[in-house]
């Protein structure tokens, strides 16, 4: 999605000045190449969750943080209303992020509905945290060290996320799974 393409790389950008670095201290910070954060920056960049993860974490915040352009405003989010970020190829292909809760630094909980779509998931990533979650609809196929699962509707989990982790959604039809997180990490 053009949109938040162009929303990560502003937001990314405007932190970036904010704290006085230039492209190159972050790309050091962020273990990335300079040309690769400019290309995010402008927009043209498709990053992994992994270097989203080191890009946020090199900025001192998280990474939904980079694509909100601004503090969710009140206690009710409504339906309809709540911000949808697209996870890109090696990302998270075919899996939309819709955010439950403000991602801003300072929190320390984060929740989404994770809507993946048949053959969708994330690939494997490790961070800092616990996970909780509810497969709201559909199915999903969770790896965690190692260790397959497979949930239906109705099914919860929780893990440490220090441990390897990755999604997949083997149905035939779109889950809708609510995800929480601490502290805060997309």
């Amino acid at each position: 999605m053009m949109h938040e393409k162009n929303l990560l790389g502003q937001r990314i950008r405007m932190l970036r000045r904010q704290q006085g670095l230039t492209l190159r201290a972050l790309a050091d910070g962020a273990g990335c190449s300079e040309s690769m954060l400019s290309k995010l920056e402008n927009g043209k960049g498709n990053p992994s969750i992994n270097v989203l993860h080191a890009v946020s974490r090199a900025l001192g915040t998280n990474m939904g943080s980079l694509f909100l352009p601004a503090p969710m405003p009140g206690v009710v989010m409504r339906r309809g209303d709540r911000h949808l970020a697209q996870l890109g190829p090696g990302n998270g292909q075919g899996v939309i992020l819709e955010y439950l809760s403000p991602h801003l630094p300072g929190h320390v909980l984060q929740a989404h509905i994770h809507i993946i779509e048949p053959g969708g998931g994330t690939e494997t990533i490790t961070h800092e945290g616990e996970e909780a979650g509810y497969v709201l609809e559909g199915e999903l196929a969770l790896t965690v060290d190692g260790e397959a699962y497979h949930l239906h509707e109705g099914d919860s989990f929780f893990f440490d996320s220090s441990l390897p982790h990755s999604t997949r959604n083997p149905g035939q039809t779109t889950a809708r799974v609510l995800w929480v997180n601490t502290p805060p990490t997309f």
